[in-house]
């Protein structure tokens, strides 16, 4: 799996993970206007629906809890604070997914939408399932910081699967990839799991037995109205984001005949080394962008066009229809005839 990083400074999220850490460190005494310090936020902004935030701004907030906080399960309590229900369209598109192996493959495709500060990527085997965060979007974070953040990802991780399910749902298993801190038994108490520190990567591993349950509001009309809408909000988080946005941008205007990346690269009056590095910095690649837009018109042509398989494969420059059905799996798990027996000509 390629893990693209999310633009670290647009004001694209709503501020519910920043309100939620404002509300946990007023009941410790600490003040709204400490904990937003250096956000350029104000207390009254935080609940207002047309108020937006980067991941930026979170990460400060974070950063203000570590140094105001004297207690050290804050990142637990922000995390069970933290239910699906202050997602939005995310939020609601996973609680009704139709199983819990659905609401994990799901939770990954539309990470970007979570206000996302690490990676997250899982792995099913026989008997269980690995969850794995390879990756903190945080630029050089303090021991302390980073120990917070994936305290606070560990925490929501479990109170959104029980969300889901609509009963309690344990890990059989966390590990971290740090030495065990001082509150070390704050772990157990809330993740209710064995937890192993100094491990090769921070994991939470679950009995994939689960994987078949059905989610308490599954639905599967809703579950394809939300998804829809996300769809849609990933697609305008990539067009107005960065330079990786100003790159979606200029290979949507010519969706027939894709530019190339030297091409694009003058578009932007840069060179494609720069370029190259550009995209690297915000956790992406020119491949990955084609990717991106590849996929986005092969759903619009398929959903809303009667062009034959073959027609849309070549429209996408697919040197065959064989190899576009296999990136149409990739990239939705169905075949086109699952994708147009949606829609109604």
């Amino acid at each position: 799996m390629i893990t693209t990083r999310p633009p670290y400074n647009e004001r694209i999220y709503a501020p519910y993970k920043i309100a939620a850490l404002v509300e946990v460190l007023s009941e410790q005494g600490v003040p709204p206007v400490d904990i937003l310090r250096g956000t350029n936020l104000h207390a009254d902004q935080i609940y207002d629906a047309g108020v937006l935030a980067s991941i930026a701004q979170y990460a400060t907030v974070c950063r203000n809890a570590v140094s105001f906080s004297g207690e050290p399960d804050t990142p637990f309590k922000v995390g069970m604070r933290l239910h699906l229900s202050a997602y939005g369209m995310y939020g609601y598109a996973l609680m009704s997914c139709l199983s819990l192996r659905e609401y994990f493959e799901l939770g990954v495709r539309y990470h970007r939408l979570a206000t996302p500060t690490v990676a997250i990527r899982w792995v099913e085997y026989p008997d269980k399932v690995v969850w794995t965060f390879p990756d903190l979007f945080v630029s050089s974070p303090s021991r302390e910081l980073r120990e917070f953040m994936i305290e606070q990802q560990y925490m929501q991780h479990v109170t959104h699967l029980q969300d889901v399910a609509g009963s309690r749902c344990p890990p059989v298993k966390a590990c971290f990839s740090y030495p065990a801190p001082a509150h070390a038994d704050l772990y157990f108490k809330y993740l209710e799991c064995q937890c192993f520190f100094d491990q090769p990567e921070c994991e939470l591993i679950y009995d994939s037995a689960i994987l078949e349950r059905k989610p308490q509001l599954a639905h599967k009309l809703t579950a394809t109205l939300l998804r829809d809408t996300c769809d849609r909000l990933i697609g305008q988080a990539k067009t107005s984001s960065g330079v990786a946005g100003e790159v979606y941008q200029i290979l949507m205007s010519t969706p027939s005949n894709f530019a190339g990346m030297e091409a694009v690269a003058r578009r932007l009056n840069i060179t494609t080394r720069t370029l190259r590095r550009r995209l690297e910095s915000e956790g992406t690649s020119f491949l990955t962008i084609v990717d991106d837009a590849r996929s986005s018109l092969a759903l619009e042509y398929l959903k809303a066009t009667k062009m034959s398989t073959d027609d849309v494969a070549t429209l996408l420059g697919f040197s065959d229809a064989a190899n576009f059905r296999r990136a149409l799996k990739r990239w939705t798990g169905k075949g086109p005839r699952e994708l147009r027996r949606k829609c109604a000509w």
